[in-house]
């Protein structure tokens, strides 16, 4: 496809970088240091990251103070969620890969025109997963083959989150779209602005909505505190007067979901109102088939990955709801923890793809190929400093997220157990997503999914299955399992890129002119 859209071309410098000068620029992705925008790219998406699994802590936090099968109830949820989020996140992720390839290219109008199409395609999606996952939730937890105790104690809390975070889900997805978008762009530090004003107004609106005024964590936090005020009082005065208690879990939901909505509103306005991004202007959001052709195309592999990633989680979770309520609530907290550690790899998989993506529109194969292979040995040799921090706290910092309530003294047990095992595939788990990241900037969605798919269902999912079922490893078997996956993604992932087939643009880069000359890069 040629990017011939129609509408004026704004006057921007290419991937939100500074205006071209005489020499090369330090912080152009497509000219110049590699480490320079490698790093630029990387740091705000891991802030952006941690913000996102900063919800998810927040939200554990606070659920932990009113019990333990919540926390395990909200483990069983993200599953069967992630399983319809991913339908729409290939197509978001598919924009992000245009967006990309055409801003290397300078074609900044087909990049507006692409961003509209994403916008308007995932919104009418998102809308039809909402509603289908709202009626589906029950029906999904039912056929779990759950232990009794979990069936009778912490699916009913799981589905009473699941249909308040399906009614939100809409808003959910206009911050996603936003925020790939303008990393495709080359922009990951406003994302990561409005995603901490998001994240501020979750962290405000957690315990009120969870618990209202009465037990609320944060006033006895608050009177415990040396400020003069009987903050106790406080929050028996609120009761009195308004006698509201909380939604319990429901709550944590509707306050993720306000806070994403917030966000959503705050990305529409600077994509549509502002000249940060694409050139996106309102009459891009009337469909586009080619355009949505090449979105499609893109993204059902990126979406079949995302899918069958959900499906394997699914899997696995069915796996633990054998076992009691103290393991599953471990095998949740323990992941919670696991993703913080998943950021810097997260970010450097999510720069790389913007990297690659610019690099290859903008004809330079050998530059790209650089940034993977850089981008891969920093991944690894930060992810083994993390591994070694996390085996040797993993119990104080597991501790911090359980209160006095009952089975924390064994769910804590489990869950060190649970990490220090999986802290063995850490540096794996940093070339896994770079390589990931580099596939899928070139365009190359098809070979990510079959990576994601065999680290997933082979690694992990049989893994599991043998170790617990054949070999009656118990919960250790779970642990161990579940640590395989990445280091044989890294493995596969490294084999394939080693072959240098992925070294073509998706977009045709029609009378661009030659590329541009090599620079000493470092």
């Amino acid at each position: 496809m040629s990017d011939d859209a129609d509408g004026p071309d704004r006057d921007r410098s290419t991937a939100g970088s500074p205006p071209e000068s005489d020499g090369p620029d330090d912080e152009s992705i497509t000219e110049g240091s590699l480490v320079r925008p490698l790093f630029r790219l990387a740091w705000p998406i891991v802030v952006i990251q941690l913000l996102q699994v900063t919800y998810n802590v927040v939200d554990t936090l606070y659920l932990g103070r009113l019990s333990a099968d919540a926390v395990g109830a909200v483990s069983l949820a993200f599953p069967l969620i992630f399983l319809l989020i991913a339908i729409a996140g290939g197509f978001t992720a598919a924009g992000a890969i245009l967006v990309a390839q055409y801003t290397g290219a300078e074609g900044d109008r087909s990049a507006g025109l692409v961003a509209g199409q994403t916008f308007t395609f995932v919104g009418l999606l998102s809308v039809v997963i909402g509603v289908g996952g709202y009626f589906y939730t029950r029906p999904a937890l039912e056929l779990l083959p759950s232990d009794a105790d979990t069936a009778a104690e912490v699916i009913p809390l799981a589905a009473d989150y699941m249909e308040v975070f399906f009614v939100g889900i809409p808003l959910m997805f206009g911050f996603f779209v936003f925020s790939a978008l303008m990393r495709g762009y080359g922009d990951t530090r406003t994302p990561m602005v409005v995603m901490a004003v998001s994240v501020l107004a979750n962290v405000v609106l957690d315990p009120f909505f969870i618990f209202g005024f009465s037990g609320n964590p944060l006033f006895v936090w608050l009177d415990a505190a040396p400020l003069g005020v009987d903050f106790a009082a406080v929050e028996a005065s609120l009761y009195g007067s308004v006698g509201f208690a909380g939604w319990g879990i429901e709550g944590a939901a509707a306050a993720t979901i306000l806070a994403r909505g917030i966000a959503t509103v705050i990305g529409l306005w600077l994509l549509f109102a502002t000249t940060r991004g694409p050139n996106v202007e309102l009459g891009h959001l009337a469909p586009d088939l080619e355009f949505i052709a090449d979105i499609v195309r893109l993204g059902v592999p990126t979406m079949v990955e995302q899918t069958t990633s959900a499906m394997a989680m699914i899997t696995l979770t069915a796996m633990i709801v054998t076992f009691s309520p103290p393991v599953v609530a471990a095998y949740g907290l323990g992941n919670r923890l696991i993703s913080l550690v998943f950021l810097p790899a997260m970010g450097l998989g999510r720069a790389i793809d913007t990297m690659v993506g610019q690099n290859l529109g903008a004809g330079r194969s050998d530059r790209a190929a650089r940034a993977v292979r850089l981008a891969a040995a920093t991944g690894a040799g930060v992810m083994l400093l993390v591994a070694v921090v996390m085996a040797v706290f993993t119990e104080p910092i597991v501790s911090v997220f359980l209160g006095d309530v009952p089975d924390a003294p064994e769910t804590i047990a489990h869950s060190v157990e649970y990490v220090r095992t999986r802290s063995v595939e850490f540096a794996f788990i940093g070339v896994t997503q770079v390589i990931l990241g580099g596939f899928r900037g070139a365009g190359n969605t098809k070979i990510a999914m079959v990576i994601s798919m065999l680290t997933l269902w082979v690694g992990r999912v049989a893994s599991v299955f043998a170790l617990v079922f054949v070999f009656g490893w118990d919960e250790s078997g779970v642990w161990v399992g579940m640590a395989v996956g990445n280091i044989l993604g890294a493995i596969v992932g490294v084999a394939w890129f080693s072959r240098g087939t992925w070294k073509e643009a998706y977009i045709d880069r029609e009378e661009k002119g030659p590329a541009p000359a090599a620079s000493a890069e470092d």
